[in-house]
Formats: C-alpha cells, sequence, structure tokens
C-alpha cells in the first residue's frame, strides 16, 4: 500500500472534481466524473448498484482515480488501486460529498437507487 502524498491529500480534501477510470468486460476503459474524499490513506467515492462502473468494479477491482489541481492544471495526482464495495453507510457518504462539493443536501433522483461505497486502497500514487 503507497499512502497519498501532500498534492493527493490536498486534492482529495479540497472539492476537486476526480475521474474514476474502470475496466469494461471486453477490456476497454470506462471514466466517470466523481465526488471524493479520504477516510486515513483510503480514497472513498459513492455510486449506484447497478451502473456500469459499479459492475466493472464488482467484476475487476481494479481503478484509477486522477485529480488535478484547477490552479496549476499542470499539477495532478492518480491514485491506482483495489476496490471494495458496501451499502453500509451508501446514503450517509453521499449525503456528507453533497455538502462538501454542494453545500447541499443530496436529492437521490430515484428512490430506489441503492447507494454504494466504494474504497479504493492505494496501491500507486503517481504526481506531477
Amino acid at each position: 500500500m503507497t499512502a497519498p502524498n501532500d498534492l493527493a491529500k490536498r486534492l482529495i480534501d479540497a472539492s476537486t472534481f476526480a475521474i474514476v477510470s474502470t475496466v469494461n468486460p471486453d477490456g476497454g476503459p470506462q471514466s466517470s466524473v466523481v465526488w471524493v474524499k479520504r477516510d486515513g490513506d483510503d480514497v472513498l467515492f459513492s455510486t449506484i448498484r447497478g451502473r456500469r462502473k459499479t459492475r466493472n468494479m464488482e467484476r475487476d477491482p481494479r481503478v484509477s482515480i486522477a485529480l488535478y489541481d484547477p490552479a496549476d492544471p499542470y499539477h495532478y495526482v492518480e491514485v491506482r488501486g483495489p476496490v471494495s464495495l458496501t451499502e453500509d453507510g451508501g446514503p450517509e457518504l453521499i449525503e456528507e460529498l453533497s455538502q462538501k462539493y454542494d453545500g447541499a443536501p443530496f436529492r437521490e433522483g430515484n428512490p430506489a437507487n441503492v447507494r454504494v461505497v466504494v474504497r479504493v486502497t492505494p496501491a500507486k500514487v503517481i504526481s506531477r
């Protein structure tokens, strides 16, 4: 396991949008913009059960998360590692992330959505 460096911590702790990439069944990439937070050295984000990225991570837990510094886009971080998924704490995480990024309560578009907490354990952190 590799711990996030200072730039990674700063970007993750701020309201910097992140791009998570997963692996589709055909081996091609799938990328989505997500809200993130840190829990110790792990990176957490929320998704919904049944979405393409969720199905990809259930099949292949390898992901890459990229963030760039909005003040200087030439500075960026990539966090690679395996994920674990749980429904425990799903509604609480999306609410916390909504407050962090939007400063407002989260409004779920579909009440039937099942929220999933994705925990990325960094195996490699690259920054520039």
